[in-house]
């Protein structure tokens, strides 16, 4: 309906994934949709076919049997996803941004070759487990400890919400092996969880984001071999530092198909809906609503699909993956609040899918960093940048 801009950024091996996600999501997705927000619950079928079609091997390169390491296309994928099930979008980001993705980039090929043909298959659903009760945007201050034991390591905290947390077999865990040296003591691990003193507490209840399961992970004295180390001792945080660019620059693709599917419906709805003898669309306001929706779209859009597909982990790129996680993730609240208005009462019940875009759109403003934890990133580079 719109973004032919994204057509020159597009080659013909992404239009043909779009039309390919597109067509499993009308057929499998959405008849669902709905249906996995009320059960919350995980659809593990939904998940395996997704498998089969090759979509859980975002970011993983062919070789290892995945879809390859192409930022654009995961982008698509989420975004087409988001577009009926933002939920869905969320679990599968979880797995293969935050669970594969730090092994394609950072681990060696015994590691790659061990796990990411597992997860690329969906045999392994992978997440990441950094957050803590007392550990949120400040990500130095954790405390969960890995202590050096003979071959391997004793992994003992907690980290709170956690997507895929209980359906994970693979977690990458980060860990703090200097406890002494601050961020600079932290390490990264690929932990797998079918191991004793790991557990994990019940799934949390949320108001969106219903069926990506969001729970507490339990770790005591619970052993991780040396070799899952991820890179070096004590540099994990320059690994979360870059692994967090590219999961802001996808979960953006998660805001926008929520902002598209708002849109539709804006559009939908008003040229349907009839008051004083004409559809409400021919208001001003419910116009202005709809071309501010749009307009911000086409801008964001864009900006995404351009920084995703020139990413270059050899750079910086926090300005503009904070940027991008920013605008989309509050562009999703506002389409959604815009399309319930225009709704009016039955915006505001579930007989439309609109209140439940609301619902999964804020957690955008939160996940992977709050609008506010953007704002002070972009805020603190250029200032530093700018020094006089």
């Amino acid at each position: 309906m719109f973004g032919n801009l994204i057509n020159l950024i597009e080659t013909d091996e992404h239009r043909l994934l779009r039309e390919t996600v597109r067509k499993f999501v009308k057929d499998k997705v959405a008849p669902r949709a709905s249906e996995i927000d009320e059960k919350d619950e995980f659809p593990e079928d939904i998940f395996k076919e997704m498998a089969e079609i090759g979509i859980t091997g975002i970011l993983i390169p062919e070789e290892y049997g995945g879809f390859g390491d192409d930022v654009l296309s995961a982008v698509i994928v989420l975004e087409e996803i988001a577009r009926e099930s933002a939920s869905l979008a969320l679990s599968l980001l979880a797995h293969s941004v935050l669970g594969a993705h730090p092994i394609t980039r950072f681990g060696n090929p015994e590691q790659k070759k061990k796990y990411l043909p597992k997860l690329a298959k969906g045999e392994m659903i992978g997440a990441l487990a950094i957050t803590e009760p007392d550990a949120g945007s400040d990500n130095a201050s954790i405390t969960t400890i890995a202590k050096e034991e003979d071959d391997k390591f004793i992994i003992t905290g907690s980290k709170i919400f956690i997507t895929n947390g209980s359906i994970a077999g693979l977690v990458i865990l980060y860990a703090k092996t200097s406890p002494e040296k601050g961020k600079d003591g932290i390490s990264a691990f690929i932990f797998e969880t079918n191991v004793p003193g790991f557990s994990v507490s019940k799934n949390f209840e949320k108001i969106g984001m219903r069926g990506s399961p969001t729970s507490t992970l339990f770790f005591e004295n619970a052993p991780c071999p040396k070799e899952n180390l991820l890179g070096e001792k004590d540099k994990g945080f320059n690994i979360l530092v870059k692994c967090f660019e590219v999961e802001r620059i996808t979960i953006a693709a998660i805001s926008l198909g929520i902002a598209i599917s708002a849109l539709e419906w804006q559009i939908r709805y008003s040229r349907e809906r009839k008051q004083f003898g004409v559809p409400i669309s021919e208001f001003q306001m419910i116009g202005e609503k709809i071309a501010n929706t749009t307009a911000e779209l086409e801008v964001v859009r864009t900006y995404i699909y351009l920084l995703a597909k020139n990413y270059d982990v050899n750079k910086d790129n926090r300005v503009e993956s904070a940027t991008a996680k920013l605008l989309a993730g509050e562009l999703g609240v506002k389409a959604s609040l815009d399309a319930i208005q225009i709704l009016g009462g039955y915006g505001y019940t579930k007989e439309y899918p609109v209140e439940r875009y609301l619902r999964d759109a804020k957690l955008m403003d939160i996940g992977a960093g709050t609008s506010e934890i953007m704002r002070y990133i972009i805020s603190n580079v250029m200032l530093k940048k700018y020094l006089v």
